[in-house]
């Protein structure tokens, strides 16, 4: 049986305060969310260990929105990968698709990435997807089906077997448009080919996430379909309430 996911991304929102209080509200709620389900929530860089405190105990786990393809050293600004697990963070989202627009992200620096990740037990979650100009094309098999071969093809079945994907219609992300039930079922299904052709049989316990303006709304819908195993959250991970009705959509 592949993981159900829900991971939420709260990007560059809540001040530490504010975050320590929306994972109270989603330990509060986390029983209502059947356990089968699993909640991550990815909190900004200043605030991941007081919400890591807060979860205690709470069935919620915690991750990370990026970090640096370097162990340690004269990176200033940077958040390595050991730090972010000395936290006690399990997870780490690589690859948004925010990194790759607005910070020039590419497969070579995601592969130091997931290097580090392994390194420090941490589980990727690898974000692919398409952006509008390439989804008219016609180019989104070709561009997605790149983002694996030039990463995901470089692990090890053991460092497979610990890896989430989440496909991102980059033109879905943060526009109000989102992909169709069917349309994420259609590229769901095209990653897992991609997947099955190098990992085999292990593609098929490969947890892949929707990550396009999921909402309480739309989220018992796409869930629904085969290949689609969850979600990673924007939005709708700001408010407690909205967080635990797309994790009950299931």
């Amino acid at each position: 049986m592949r993981k159900k996911i829900v991971a939420g991304n709260w990007k560059m929102n809540t001040l530490p305060t504010e975050g320590v209080e929306l994972a109270k509200g989603v330990a509060a709620g986390r029983a209502e969310v059947c356990d089968c389900v699993n909640i991550i929530v990815c909190p900004p860089f200043t605030h991941l260990q007081s919400v890591i405190e807060t979860l205690k105990g709470a069935n919620v786990a915690v991750g990370a929105q990026d970090c640096a393809t370097e162990s340690k050293g004269a990176y200033t600004g940077e958040v390595s990968a050991q730090m972010i697990a000395a936290l006690g963070c399990e997870y780490v989202i690589l690859g948004h698709s925010e990194r790759r627009q607005y910070y020039g992200e590419t497969s070579e620096t995601l592969n130091k990435k997931m290097e580090r990740a392994f390194e420090n037990n941490l589980k990727p979650i690898y974000c692919v997807g398409e952006n509008l100009e390439e989804r008219e094309a016609g180019r989104h098999f070709e561009v997605v089906k790149a983002q694996i071969e030039e990463v995901v093809f470089n692990l090890t079945a053991e460092q497979f077997a610990q890896l989430v994907i989440a496909y991102e219609p980059v033109w879905a992300i943060g526009t109000g448009k989102t992909a169709t039930a069917e349309q994420a079922e259609e590229i769901h299904a095209y990653i897992r080919e991609v997947l099955r052709s190098k990992f085999g049989a292990a593609a098929d316990e490969c947890s892949i996430l929707y990550g396009g303006s999921c909402k309480p709304s739309n989220a018992g819908e796409i869930f629904s379909k085969e290949n689609v195993d969850g979600g990673l959250i924007g939005g709708a991970a700001l408010k407690a309430e909205d967080f635990l009705a797309i994790g009950k959509a299931f």
